[in-house]
């Protein structure tokens, strides 16, 4: 069962459990009823951090020289692309010794360099192939180096969940990514979403990219794509609200420019040095955005007006009306190339493209070299 955490204002909320985590069950559990011929319910796997969970089993079938499990992937209360996903783990006896890992159908394949897993191979990260092959060592109990497993990971609905993922960006076809480095998935952490920004970043920079679009959203990344089609897909990142970690991945993979392309609100954060934009851990700073109006000749009613409405649009559409608009992004995207600038201590050249909500517009523009 999944372990409950404390969310602000006392909501209790489920942890989960990761990809890499179900498919190491499912393995360990599918090696046990091969050796024992006999049926299990549930199998218990250690955490890369050493703690021990159980796992109901969703199927479990055999034969004389094969088994196969699965497990449902429970993701607590994280809003989680792969929640409800069957994690299968079929494994057959081979001669050649050792464990051999493998993907079935619905586990991706990886198709670009850059992710840490060889072209070709299935997408199965470092950290679950240590699990898995831990747990089914555990249950093989030694057998191992006397005969072979074939271990074969599948995801009956994968392909159709990977729709929801950036796994095609980051050239991973056909299925989804079996994840983890905790075995864990922590309600609303967005660790996955930080993750798969910075593999995108790496995918990029493996790719032969010295210019990458840092966007916020997937209408900001079309934007973007419109605005600079000189430059290849694996440029363009939706890095969601990971502006800071995403700029220090793009100075370790040897970046020279980074382009954020978004929209009033999220950049009116970034001007006053804000490298986390969620909402849940910052706000819109309607003060600092009156003074910029103010600065640029808005009466002082109108500043009032500003400073009191909770929304950057409202900012924006009000110094569009007075005739100062462009003026007034601009210098939204001045600051946010002066502080991202600094956040990175200079190593690498930043401009910020700001665009409106319907058309992809270009109302400011900004870059510091």
């Amino acid at each position: 069962m999944a372990e409950m955490v404390e969310k602000p204002k006392g909501k209790k909320l489920r942890h989960g459990y990761t990809t890499g985590s179900c498919a190491a069950a499912a393995s360990k559990a599918a090696a046990g009823v091969l050796i024992q011929q006999r049926r299990a319910d549930e199998v218990e796997i250690t955490l890369p951090r050493g703690q021990k969970t159980s796992f109901k089993l969703q199927r479990c079938d055999w034969g004389p020289d094969w088994a196969e499990c699965s497990v449902i992937k429970d993701a607590g209360d994280d809003p989680d692309a792969t929640h409800g996903a069957e994690i299968v783990a079929r494994v057959a006896w081979t001669d050649d010794p050792g464990l051999h890992l493998k993907g079935g159908p619905g586990v991706g394949v990886v198709t670009k360099r850059g992710i840490g897993l060889p072209v070709g191979e299935p997408a199965i990260n470092p950290v679950p192939r240590e699990m898995i092959r831990y747990s089914v060592e555990e249950a093989t109990n030694g057998q191992l180096k006397k005969r072979g497993l074939d271990v074969t990971i599948s995801v009956p609905q994968g392909e159709e969940m990977a729709k929801k993922t950036l796994n095609a960006r980051l050239g991973i076809i056909g299925g989804i990514s079996i994840l983890g480095t905790s075995g864990i998935v922590v309600p609303f952490s967005t660790a996955a979403w930080r993750a798969s920004v910075l593999q995108s970043i790496g995918v990029a920079a493996a790719n032969g990219c010295k210019h990458i679009v840092l966007t916020t959203g997937g209408r900001s990344e079309k934007y973007g794509m419109r605005l600079l089609p000189h430059l290849p897909e694996e440029a363009f990142i939706e890095m969601g609200d990971f502006v800071g970690a995403a700029l220090r991945q793009a100075v370790r993979q040897g970046m020279e420019k980074a382009t954020i392309c978004a929209m009033i609100g999220k950049l009116s954060k970034m001007a006053v040095g804000t490298v986390m934009t969620h909402a849940a851990g910052s706000s819109v700073d309607t003060a600092f955005l009156a003074q910029v109006a103010g600065e640029l000749g808005a009466p002082p009613e109108v500043c009032d007006e500003i400073r009191d409405n909770p929304t950057a649009r409202f900012f924006s559409e009000t110094v569009a009306e007075l005739g100062i608009g462009e003026a007034a992004h601009t210098r939204i995207c001045e600051l946010v190339c002066f502080h991202l600038r600094a956040y990175i201590k200079n190593a690498l050249e930043v401009e910020c493209i700001m665009t409106d909500f319907e058309k992809g517009e270009v109302l400011g523009r900004a870059s510091l070299p």
